[in-house]
């Protein structure tokens, strides 16, 4: 079985914007480069950046319970360290820009001052969902397969965009929904090798419309009920290094 890669994002800043690669090189044993580096963390998460420690996502602020974070646009420039919110821009080294960064999402979102969150990084820390099931969990690749949003969004008769997954990796040319049988196989893509972890269960979070800011679907609902499950794409863990860009060859091997 071979597929396509059709596009590579990272997500710099748990529950933000997506930015999509031309290419990205994947090391041994590491997540995806730059994914979920920070995150804004609710108060009183008890997230401690000298002793990071993986939390719930419900400890920070998210698509799940903030859907109108999809309205925001931002951008993380990683050689300037400065974080850009619509048309702001915040200095992620100091504590001023980070208090400042926390303050306009506060503003956004309307939340009490005492809600006021606080942006937190603690690298090679990731904020990812799954990072509390283990270290090897935090480091994991998202893939999404588009045939099977495609199927999907046929099913419910509704047009669903593959970027509600918030996948790294997202591809095509395979059948429907085989992702799912891949526990344990490895993937090749170019020069990187992945092994497959485990099948991605969806949230609340693929309930919102990306481009609308709105709730429109109870996703996980809907996969249940068509499916016998809530799972969409797969994590995987990198098992070889290498460089790998969009319009690469996924082959299971």
């Amino acid at each position: 079985m071979t597929a396509r890669i059709e596009m590579l994002c990272h997500y710099p800043v748990k529950g933000l914007s997506a930015q999509q690669l031309d290419h990205v090189t994947l090391a041994t044993g590491q997540g995806f480069p730059l994914d979920r580096a920070f995150g804004f963390a609710r108060p009183g998460s008890g997230f401690d950046p000298q002793n990071p420690k993986p939390l719930p996502k419900g400890k920070f602020v998210v698509l799940a319970r903030d859907a109108a974070l999809a309205r925001l646009v931002t951008r993380f420039d990683e050689d300037t360290q400065m974080l850009h919110i619509a048309d702001e821009a915040f200095d992620t080294q100091s504590p001023e820009g980070r208090d400042a960064a926390a303050a306009c999402i506060a503003q956004h979102l309307d939340y009490p001052p005492d809600m006021q969150p606080t942006l937190q990084s603690a690298g090679p820390h990731k904020f990812t969902d799954v990072s509390v099931v283990s270290e090897k969990m935090m480091n994991a690749v998202s893939l999404i397969n588009i045939d099977s949003v495609a199927e999907f969004a046929r099913a419910v008769g509704m047009d669903i965009s593959p970027a509600r997954f918030r996948a790294n990796i997202l591809f095509s040319g395979t059948a429907p929904f085989d992702e799912l049988n891949w526990e344990a196989r490895e993937v090749a893509i170019g020069e990187a090798r992945l092994r497959v972890l485990l099948r991605t269960q969806r949230c609340p979070a693929t309930e919102v419309n990306l481009e609308t800011g709105a709730r429109d679907i109870d996703l996980p609902r809907a996969l249940q009920q068509r499916y016998g499950h809530k799972d969409m794409g797969v994590y995987a863990e990198v098992s070889q290094g290498g460089r790998i860009a969009p319009g690469d060859t996924l082959e299971l091997l």
